[in-house]
């Protein structure tokens, strides 16, 4: 794929993580060395972005040492109230990640202790990708995976172990017998691994519950398109919608449980697709950024405040006006996090947002994705934080997650097909619907396990929201 585009020490192309992903590439003029140190140059262009860029810039320490690694310089620089920043050695990957675009199998799992008190592991599927390998293979959403290339999964060699299917592997696995709620015996299976571009639409239909239509939209990722087709997903998305219109759809059920975040693109046109009564007159997100940066923005006659601002979309397939009370369901994990978590809160002003799932992650804060293009010697990509997100009320209060109205973790082993009408949450989201749910916030499950980690933990991706491309003036230019 071609290379997003980049400017000069003059301007920086900008993305918005959740989110903000900035992807900013300078040419810089060498920078001064510390004498005896192959890492000077690095770190005083690390430590240089940070002062302009960083959230609390003001927190940073006065004389950090510059002859250290790029990774724990950079980390020395963190203030105590940032969990999210980060540092990557290789910033291309990033770049590809970012549309869904990474050398794969083809499946997502979460990862289970087999037993209490067990030290095996288990990772279940949660969904297969379409043409993938895996689908090629034959596995299925709830079948369970024991051994990678004849290693047991423990809890102390998973993490390395997993490493693994990025390349061709095998596996034992034991594939589900849903309909008789067990598991079949257990199969050795060779599966290889391509360079993969994921579409983010996985699975849509119309689902006739009682007298109700409801819209089921799984949703996996935000990404507007990919190189040479960079709208491809959103059309894609919209003609979702037109459908559901054309339908009469009664009722819409947002699958976001498997959705970390990227696009504020492609957030912003989802979000658009769904609110009631928004239009390009109503705001969809409010930014702040530090108050160097902020002052920069606001002083620049080619952005000013505005800039602050983003606005939804005009969309002649919203189906706000036909959701039965104005509300929407939207199923949710603990891996629903940024584009997905800054969509609902955007959608809050405008409607009922239902949530049914997990406490979804907790992400209101932004970064920016920096790197030096035409300097062979670094190769460094950061992401700090740099900025923080509200909705039309100024409302950001969901650090610590949102809290769904039904909780429900998700985490049997007895898995129905994505769009099955027995399948958990999508039943808990149709009783909702029709007036048949269970009573109380809590939803009952059966054969539940302890998670202890999940698949798209390892994407660039995910945690991430990019925004559209503006051009920023640097400081002092």
């Amino acid at each position: 794929m071609k290379n997003l585009p980049f400017f000069n020490r003059r301007t920086l192309y900008f993305v918005f993580a959740l989110v903000l992903l900035v992807m900013s590439c300078r040419e810089d003029d060498p920078a001064p060395s510390v004498a005896g140190s192959p890492h000077a140059k690095v770190n005083s262009w690390i430590l240089e972005e940070m002062q302009f860029w960083y959230l609390w810039n003001d927190q940073l320490p006065v004389d950090p040492d510059k002859t250290a690694e790029p990774e724990i310089f950079f980390k020395s620089l963190l203030s105590s109230q940032d969990r999210f920043s980060w540092i990557q050695d290789d910033y291309q990957d990033l770049l590809n990640s970012l549309q869904g675009i990474s050398k794969e199998s083809g499946y997502e799992f979460v990862l289970y202790r087999e037993n209490e008190g067990s030290s095996n592991v288990i990772a279940q599927i949660l969904y297969i990708k379409s043409g993938s390998p895996a689908e090629q293979a034959g596995l299925k959403r709830g079948d369970v995976i024991t051994h990678v290339n004849g290693e047991r999964l423990t809890t102390s060699n998973y993490q390395a172990a997993l490493k693994l299917i990025r390349e061709d592997h095998t596996i034992q696995y034991k594939p589900l017998i849903i309909g008789e709620g067990k598991f079949d015996t257990e199969r050795t299976l060779s599966v290889g691994a391509v360079q993969y571009s994921e579409n983010p639409n996985y699975l849509s239909r119309v689902i006739v519950a009682g007298d109700k239509k409801v819209g089921y939209y799984v949703y996996n990722f935000f990404a507007s398109g990919t190189d040479g087709k960079a709208d491809a997903y959103d059309k894609e998305m919209e003609s979702v919608f037109a459908g559901f219109k054309a339908q009469a759809i009664t009722d819409l059920v947002l699958d976001l449980r498997f959705n970390s975040g990227s696009s504020e693109k492609a957030a912003t046109k989802l979000a658009s697709l769904i609110g009631n009564g928004v239009n390009d007159s109503k705001i969809f997100a409010k930014r702040v950024y530090n108050s160097k940066v902020q002052n920069e923005i606001i002083n620049d006659p080619k952005l000013g405040s505005d800039f602050l601002t983003t606005r939804f979309n005009n969309e002649p397939a919203n189906i706000g006006s036909l959701l039965t009370g104005g509300r929407v369901y939207v199923l949710t994990s603990s891996r629903t996090a940024s584009a997905s978590e800054l969509v609902i809160n955007a959608l809050k002003p405008f409607m009922e947002v239902f949530l049914i799932g997990d406490i979804t992650y907790g992400k209101n804060v932004g970064s920016i994705s920096l790197h030096a293009e035409n300097d062979p010697d670094n190769k460094w990509g950061l992401q700090p934080i740099v900025v923080k997100v509200f909705n039309s009320l100024d409302q950001s209060d969901y650090s610590n997650g949102f809290i769904p109205n039904v909780l429900h973790k998700d985490n049997s082993l007895y898995l129905y097909p994505l769009g099955d009408q027995r399948e958990a949450l999508l039943a808990q989201a149709l009783g909702q619907i029709t007036g048949t749910a269970t009573s109380g916030r809590q939803a009952p499950q059966r054969g539940v396990k302890e998670v202890i980690g999940h698949s798209l933990d390892e994407k660039r991706r995910s945690f991430e929201l990019v925004i559209d491309q503006r051009v920023l003036p640097r400081q002092g230019d």
